[in-house]
């Protein structure tokens, strides 16, 4: 059989989607949720890139899928200059500039090397990264901040925001780039933009902790006490920015990056998640409210994806009325 598989491979901070397409048909999708236990087993990338690569593996052998049929595999982009919306090849700098965090760290770099990893055993087979979080699409307005040497910067689910948006523009009979839209990705981390005609001109910087708290991550924190924490003498650089983008928001309050089990205890009667439950809710919806201020007003829609969409947070606090 001629290569024509596509092997599509998307890590995340707290699980690792796989998917693979004959042509536009899904043959096979599966979802591997990471503990955060399991996670602090890999002390480096290069650690994870072999955990993650046998286990791709092992579970397309389980499906009797043959690697050597797939043409493509595309992972998902990381941390990478600010580049525009689009595909592109994984080469030999794209593969340097991921594997020592030039750019940044986050399980999205994994995406480009695994890719690479799995394609270069297959005779034909080409690696290629779509959409990668740094895609750069900012108004003017949105870069500045207060203090010039600041300027905020681009990095959001940009693979998960573009897909969804342009299925939900399918879905209407409609093009993505027609459309005004405020797309949540509701994850480990959350980014929720201002898609106005296809550009994402405003969306919190997910990746550095502002915006919403999440599974993961703190969100936008008071500036004075974390300059204070910055020079206390209890933290190192690491051990803060640990905090804010691995170690803070459900993990920080209930010791857990799962957010079902979050849920469970809410419906339990847990207050502190109750609390923690609403108060996801409520910094969602202020955020979604905010970007529809960048749009004017004007939204055709607001699309919830990412695996919390599924979770119930209280209607994303009082969206009913």
């Amino acid at each position: 059989m001629e290569n024509r598989l596509i092997l599509a491979i998307n890590p995340g901070s707290t699980s690792t989607k796989i998917a693979v397409y004959d042509n536009i048909k899904s043959v096979f999708v599966k979802s591997l949720k990471h503990s955060t236990d399991e996670l602090k087993k890999f002390g480096s990338i290069q650690d994870r890139l072999i955990f993650t690569k046998q286990i791709i593996i092992r579970e397309l052998e389980e499906a009797n899928i043959s690697l050597n049929n797939v043409e493509i595999v595309i992972g998902r982009g990381g941390l990478l200059k600010p580049i525009p919306s689009g595909v592109y090849e994984v080469n030999d700098l794209m593969r340097s500039d991921l594997s020592s965090y030039k750019y940044g760290e986050h399980a999205s770099n994994l995406g480009a090397l695994i890719a690479y990893e799995i394609a270069k055993d297959i005779n034909g087979a080409r690696a290629l990264i779509a959409d990668p979080v740094v895609v750069d699409e900012l108004q003017d307005e949105a870069r500045l901040t207060g203090l010039p040497q600041f300027e905020r910067r681009s990095v959001f689910h940009a693979l998960n925001h573009k897909a969804t948006g342009r299925m939900h523009a399918k879905s209407i009979g409609m093009q993505y780039d027609q459309l005004n839209l405020i797309i949540a990705h509701l994850g480990g981390g959350i980014s929720i933009g201002a898609h106005l005609k296809g550009r994402v001109i405003d969306v919190n910087q997910a990746l550095d902790g502002e915006g919403p708290l999440s599974p993961e991550r703190s969100g936008t924190l008071p500036a004075g006490d974390l300059i204070k924490a910055c020079f206390s003498g209890k933290y190192d650089y690491d051990t803060l920015k640990r905090l804010i983008t691995g170690e803070g928001g459900f993990v920080a309050y209930m010791g857990t990056n799962d957010a079902y089990q979050v849920e469970m205890k809410a419906k339990g009667g847990d207050e502190k998640a109750i609390l923690l439950q609403n108060t996801l809710g409520y910094q969602v919806s202020k955020y979604i409210g905010s970007m529809a201020t960048v749009l004017k007003g004007e939204v055709d829609a607001i699309l919830l994806t990412g695996e919390l969409h599924i979770i119930n947070i209280d209607g994303l606090y009082n969206a009913e009325s």
